[in-house]
């Protein structure tokens, strides 16, 4: 299967739907079922101590989800998340972007399940882990 979106089409439409947060996130690498997206993290995902916060973690992992399924079905921006686990592995590095590796592991007509490992950049054990399940809209 052939990507539909490319990386500037991808930051583009962040900008146009979620121009909110569309600025904390960097298309780094695309290909078919995969994405890397940066978190440009910033004071506002930092936590007492200097580590970014939960909140900041799954909202990279979502983010990087639902970029990886656009980039296969095109910009449908009423995708949206159905199901979410995370899990909270270890403490990410201080003031220090994450990085979000991204698979997609099923692409259906009507749902698509992602798995994301994060991590903190330039450390090689993954942060978070978390699986996610987008509804794909008609």
């Amino acid at each position: 299967m052939q990507l539909k979106m490319t990386k500037q089409d991808l930051t583009e439409f962040l900008a146009d739907v979620f121009d909110q947060v569309a600025d904390d996130f960097t298309v780094e690498d695309l290909a078919p079922n995969y994405a890397r997206i940066r978190l440009n993290v910033g004071e506002k995902h930092l936590r007492p101590g200097g580590t970014v916060s939960g909140p900041s973690m799954f909202a990279l992992a979502d983010c990087a989800v639902y970029m990886a399924v656009l980039a296969m079905i095109g910009p449908k921006a009423l995708a949206v998340t159905t199901n979410a686990s995370m899990d909270f592995m270890r403490k990410p590095a201080a003031n220090t972007d994450l990085i979000a590796e991204t698979r997609i592991l099923k692409l259906g007509k009507r749902l698509a399940v992602g798995d994301v490992l994060i991590f903190s950049e330039g450390l090689d054990k993954p942060v978070a882990h978390s699986t996610m399940t987008y509804s794909i809209p008609d």
